[in-house]
């Protein structure tokens, strides 16, 4: 049975501005996302330019994968609780002024300290962004609001590695890598300048979330749960965006698990004293919620590896630029905004088959590249018919995400719209952790027997098998929903 979640009497009234509030979120979450892909292709004019070692450009990664995950949820909840514009304008702040120390930065230890409150700012922001759709888009307009959300995380994936190429090529390889944080400034004022202009006042004070009580102490924030839960997130990723540190990061694993059954402990007990909790476990049993989270999360392990091994595939096998390997994902970066506008606008009316049938067109893209890779490897065809492959991959990306995040969200109360929203974001940060160290670890141990065809032919082969078991929780969320017709249609 589904518990009752949702606040009684909640109320909606359109913002005429919506629309509007909607552009200004968009600009900064595309700004945001751009930048976990677009530093991968700066890393050898960062190494040129500050003389860094192996080990600091691999923090220039992790810390910021780091910072981002580790507070998702506390931030998410902070806007339920305090105001979601507010958080929203802050984070933005953060990220725009950590772009511009990680600019100037004149050695690669002032650079990761900065990447690292980047990743702070994002994570403030990117919650309340979802909180944000939540509160002022209803029905098949928050279809079409995620699905311009969609269109962002989608885009932004392939687009990083091209625009970072661009900017490398035109500045050159010393400096280029200053340009690749410095783009973020006029996009990050001018977001924080509309922002101040549209968003709902007041931003600032006491605003809760609309079906939130008016919080009067910061013990409703639930800081013991908040600190409990960015622990274990950040013990969970460790080992795996570390993955070359050691075998002393894999004790942490563990010990995130731990982490994570005291920090369920903590928020039961948090409920039974009748305090707030960070998030309320019932969330857990809503059936179009936790079915939901896992898809994307699952989904995340599989999918965001394929762009980091056609980058390898066409720069280390290949011997292809920067610039090229980018520019291979060009169209499967367009045609992966245009097709999550276009489920937005029917994943009302086609619900979870929209999502099935994205993954299924993600199985025809990977086999397809697998088939271009193989046939390449036999001198029969171009690699450049890899354009075609990923574009179905670009136009899965467009029917999951977006969908998905509307059908998933669909009975959360907007109480906990920030929170749940960090809960699926955590997910998908950990499961973009776990694939990329996973998949990547399997590429490169056929390639040590083998070529770099092998090797990518071996991780699509694995990342399908992952979106067939995300296919299997598809379709148990499908059964759940034709058997329960309510669900999912909050």
């Amino acid at each position: 049975m589904q518990p009752s979640l949702r606040p009684p009497g909640e109320h909606y009234s359109p913002d005429p501005r919506r629309w509007l509030i909607l552009a200004v979120l968009m600009v900064a979450l595309f700004m945001s996302l751009i930048d976990v892909s677009i530093v991968n292709v700066a890393l050898p004019s960062i190494q040129l330019g500050l003389d860094a070692s192996q080990s600091q450009l691999q923090w220039v990664l992790s810390g910021y994968a780091l910072a981002f995950g580790v507070g998702l949820v506390a931030a998410g909840r902070a806007g339920d609780l305090y105001g979601r514009g507010a958080l929203f304008i802050a984070g933005v702040a953060v990220f725009t002024a950590s772009s511009m120390a990680c600019g100037l930065a004149q050695d690669a230890t002032t650079l990761n300290i900065a990447r690292a409150f980047q990743g702070i700012g994002s994570g403030l922001l990117n919650p309340q962004a979802v909180g944000m759709i939540q509160q002022h888009f209803r029905g098949e307009e928050r279809g079409r609001a995620f699905g311009f959300f969609g269109a962002a995380v989608g885009v932004s994936v392939a687009i990083g590695p091209v625009l970072g190429g661009l900017l490398i090529q035109a500045f050159g390889m010393e400096h280029g890598w200053r340009w690749v944080f410095f783009v973020n400034l006029p996009v990050g004022i001018a977001a924080i300048a509309l922002a101040a202009r549209w968003f709902p006042k007041p931003l600032f004070g006491h605003q809760p979330a609309e079906g939130a009580r008016a919080p009067s102490v910061i013990r409703d924030l639930d800081p013991g749960g908040a600190v409990l839960l960015g622990l274990a997130v950040l013990a969970l990723l460790l080992p795996f965006v570390e993955a070359g540190a050691g075998a002393w990061t894999w004790v942490s694993l563990p010990i995130g698990l731990a982490l994570v059954a005291v920090w369920l402990w903590w928020e039961r007990r948090q409920k039974r004293h009748d305090r707030s909790p960070m998030v309320d476990l019932d969330l857990f049993r809503v059936a179009s919620f936790a079915n939901g989270a896992l898809l994307v999360s699952l989904y995340f392990v599989g999918i965001t590896s394929v762009w980091v091994l056609i980058a390898l595939y066409m720069q280390d096998g290949l011997g292809h630029t920067a610039l090229a390997a980018g520019l291979i994902g060009l169209p499967s970066a367009i045609l992966s905004g245009l097709a999550a506008l276009w489920s937005g606008r029917h994943v009302a009316r086609l619900g979870r088959r929209l999502v099935i049938g994205g993954l299924y067109v993600a199985l025809v893209g990977l086999f397809s590249s697998i088939l271009v890779v193989w046939l390449h490897s036999l001198g029969t065809v171009s690699e450049w018919w890899l354009l075609l492959s990923l574009c179905f991959i670009g136009v899965a990306q467009g029917m999951v995400i977006s969908p998905n995040q509307t059908l998933t969200l669909a009975d959360v109360p907007l109480s906990y719209a920030g929170s749940s929203g960090g809960i699926m974001q955590t997910g998908q940060r950990i499961g973009t952790s776990v694939g990329i160290a996973v998949i990547t670890a399997l590429a490169f141990r056929v390639l040590a027997s083998s070529g770099w065809s092998w090797a990518l032919i071996a991780g699509f082969a694995a990342i399908m098998l992952v979106v067939v078991a995300t296919l299997f929780v598809a379709y148990n969320d499908l059964r759940l929903r034709r058997s329960h017709p309510s669900l999912g249609r909050g």
